[in-house]
């Protein structure tokens, strides 16, 4: 029986060789079987520099040097989430086909009009592009794709684990679908994969309707390949001695950072700019050049572009303080360490955070996280005593180590990304019938949760005059709107995503600030903002205003909560840490003290009945138990029952009526199955890049899809309620 590398062409024969290396990797080895000897899908999964690359390309490149293709078009099409990483693996499939003549074509933003053109003239080899060029590609030359493509016989799928549950996901399974149905067969399909906790996620994600048919190529862990801290601070009164927690962690990222590259997420954009502000002054007081820069939204497109092309281009040290603004689809190049300032709010957007580390060989990824708690006094807020903002970073990053990120919602209607590609597909085409738009989008691609009914209300939604993104021609045609040309011969509209929206906060006719906001607020809830607890009185969506006024309901927390939904495992795995005595080795002697705090004071909470406990009079706190999605749910519907909320990590904070009766009387309700109106006080439903094109009526059953859990609510109260 021949080996894995015997199998291979000689080429690349050569090239492993010339290399040094006395072996394929055994995942390297294992996929050159599965794609040298069947035509199955496959999922290699491996950490940062395991190999993966290698994994895909050399059986494939193999199969293209010993069996070329008749047809014309790309033989073998990468897609990746990155400039960077296309750049990079172009440079790397250069080398290895150095002595044949099958072209390499790296395809995206900075990429120069001549490579394009050259490569559309005569379309073969391998494609490197992004899915926005791929989009692209299907707008400006939809009737070419069967050219260019005619000869694919695999598409390559990198970052496999980053695009599960987004937008940008969708639209990727949207785009091969398109691909397939354009070329009349299927295309053998292969994702590359950092390894997660279930691999049957993938295996849907990457061929929804016959997973079980996709193989996997899983490495087995080797030597550690990630470094990480978490360090904890206490921010003091004023009044205290020595550094203030911002400053010692200005300084322990100047000490730390400097003379590399990085990036350090640090939340919304006014830490971003006080955190760069103390860098820059660190710089001034060292008499060292300046080489920590802000990053954010509101900064001009020039200070962006400069500090992304100082990142890329490696010429001199450069940190960027960002918000999640360079967390995805921004070349800026490899860096050293990925620095986090307080939880991400999901594991994913960690995971994806930190792989922008570690992608040299042999280097490891570095994590450098920071979490800010309140010092405590005698009227703090029950969620500074229980550290929620450190214990869910300990949640997330004990998740991450353990492969986990969170799973698609399977239910979710994903109407934003629809809206998109419905303007995609009429470009592409020039027009199609409203029927044979449905097969392709719900029936067999990836909106299957959108029925009939309900394609049809958004067809007519995007086709009112007011709307005008889309007509309908004499003879049915579905055909693009003034306004919907102008949409899509826009760059931007290529990208499905986009970062959280900032609203402004306003109260008595002040602006006090901007605060991302990616979760459902109404007028009657209660948020956080500048150390200080304000009232929402209303919610002003499309104009991204909430009007606030100050809220008496006690001192606020330090930790008012990120932007985001909260997965119910990440809030399983913070009572696991409450609840828990293990002390992780990855914690400084702060963090390890402000933990034991933590899990004193939750071992105090009074919870009776259920899991109710009385704060005063007029106020309680519930353990949820479970994410954002149903917290959030339960917080709305308690507001329709005239109660004021603050909603935190598995916790609801409830004031108003006079006492603990009334609350338990609103929860047996809902625990009854009273029907409650959630949309009753106006919350905010504009999450996603084109929701503002659907009406408030789409816009409420797309947030009941993927933000909000009605049918859970008698199930949830009913657990508080120790009722199970």
């Amino acid at each position: 029986m021949s080996t894995a590398f015997d199998k291979l062409a000689r080429p690349i024969q050569k090239w492993i060789r010339q290399q040094g290396w006395k072996e394929l990797r055994d995942i390297q080895a294992r996929a050159t079987n599965v794609l040298m000897d069947g035509n199955r899908d496959l999922i290699v999964a491996a950490s940062t520099a395991g190999g993966k690359t290698e994994a895909a390309f050399l059986p494939l490149l193999s199969q293209l040097l010993d069996e070329p293709s008749e047809d014309s078009g790309f033989d073998v099409l990468y897609v990746a989430p990155l400039k960077a990483l296309i750049t990079d693996q172009a440079r790397r499939l250069e080398d290895i086909c150095r002595d044949t003549d099958l072209p390499i074509t790296p395809w995206h933003g900075d990429v120069s009009s001549s490579v394009k053109a050259k490569a559309t003239k005569r379309p073969r080899g391998v494609l490197l592009i992004t899915p926005e060029s791929l989009e692209a590609l299907f707008i400006r030359r939809g009737l070419e794709i069967p050219r260019l493509f005619g000869a694919t016989r695999a598409v390559i799928l990198d970052e496999l684990h980053s695009v599960l549950d987004s937008e940008r996901g969708i639209q990727m399974r949207s785009l091969l679908t398109r691909l397939e149905i354009a070329l009349k067969r299927p295309i053998r399909r292969v994702g590359l994969s950092a390894t997660l906790g279930d691999m049957e996620l993938a295996k849907a994600y990457l061929r929804p309707d016959s997973p079980s048919e996709v193989e996997q190529v899983i490495a087995e862990s080797g030597s550690a390949e990630l470094q990480l801290q978490l360090r904890g601070y206490v921010a003091g009164d004023k009044d205290d001695e020595g550094p203030s927690a911002t400053d010692a962690i200005a300084q322990h990222l100047f000490e730390h950072l400097r003379g590399s590259d990085n990036l350090v997420f640090g939340g919304a954009r006014q830490a971003v700019e006080i955190y760069s502000d103390r860098l820059r002054a660190l710089c001034e007081k060292e008499h060292l050049p300046q080489e920590f820069y802000p990053h954010h939204a509101s900064l001009s497109r020039e200070h962006r572009d400069f500090v992304e092309r100082r990142l890329k281009d490696g010429t001199a040290p450069t940190t960027a303080i960002c918000t999640s603004t360079l967390e995805l689809g921004i070349d800026i190049g490899d860096v050293t360490c990925v620095g986090q300032i307080g939880a991400p709010f999901s594991v994913a957007s960690l995971r994806q955070r930190l792989g922008r580390s570690g992608r040299r060989p042999g280097k490891p990824a570095i994590l450098r996280q920071y979490a800010v708690e309140a010092k405590l006094t005698p009227t703090s807020n029950f969620s500074d005593r229980l550290r929620l903002g450190m214990v869910r970073a300990i949640a997330m990053i004990e998740l991450l180590l353990e492969g986990w990120c969170e799973p698609p919602q399977r239910e979710a209607l994903h109407l934003s990304t629809l809206v998109h590609q419905i303007l995609s597909v009429i470009a592409e085409r020039g027009g199609i019938r409203a029927q044979q738009l449905y097969g392709i989008l719900c029936q067999i691609g990836p909106f299957r949760q959108v029925d009939t009914q309900l394609f049809l209300d958004v067809l007519r939604t995007l086709g009112h005059p007011e709307t005008a993104l889309i007509e309908q021609a004499s003879d049915g045609l579905l055909l693009l709107g003034e306004m919907g040309e102008n949409l899509v011969e826009h760059y931007s509209f290529y990208a499905v995503f986009q970062t959280p929206e900032e609203y402004r906060l306003i109260s008595g006719g002040k602006e006090l600030g901007t605060l991302p906001i990616d979760n459902m607020i109404a007028p009657g809830m209660l948020l956080i903002f500048s150390r200080r607890r304000w009232l929402v009185q209303e919610v002003l969506d499309r104009d991204r205003v909430i009007m606030v006024a100050p809220a008496k309901a006690g001192v606020p927390p330090i930790f008012g909560g990120d932007p985001g939904n909260i997965h119910d495992r990440v809030i399983e795995r913070m009572f696991d840490v409450l609840k828990g005595q293990k002390r992780p080795i990855y914690l400084d002697p702060t963090a390890l003290e402000l933990l034991d705090e933590a899990r004193s004071n939750y071992g105090q909470l009074q919870f009776d009945p259920g899991r109710i406990a009385q704060l005063s009079d007029n106020a309680a706190v519930i353990a949820t138990k479970t994410g954002s999605v149903r917290t959030t749910t339960l917080a709305l519907a308690l507001r329709a029952n005239g109660f004021t909320v603050q909603t935190h990590d598995g916790f609801l904070e409830v004031f108003g009526k006079d006492n603990s009766p009334e609350l338990i009387d609103a929860l047996s309700a809902l625990a009854d199955g009273k029907e409650v109106d959630l949309f009753a006080h106006s919350p905010n439903l504009l999450f996603e890049k084109f929701h503002p094109h659907l009406t408030e009526e789409l816009l409420q059953k797309d947030a009941l899809s993927a933000h909000l859990d009605a049918s859970g609510l008698a199930e949830l109260t009913s657990s508080i309620l120790g009722r199970d």
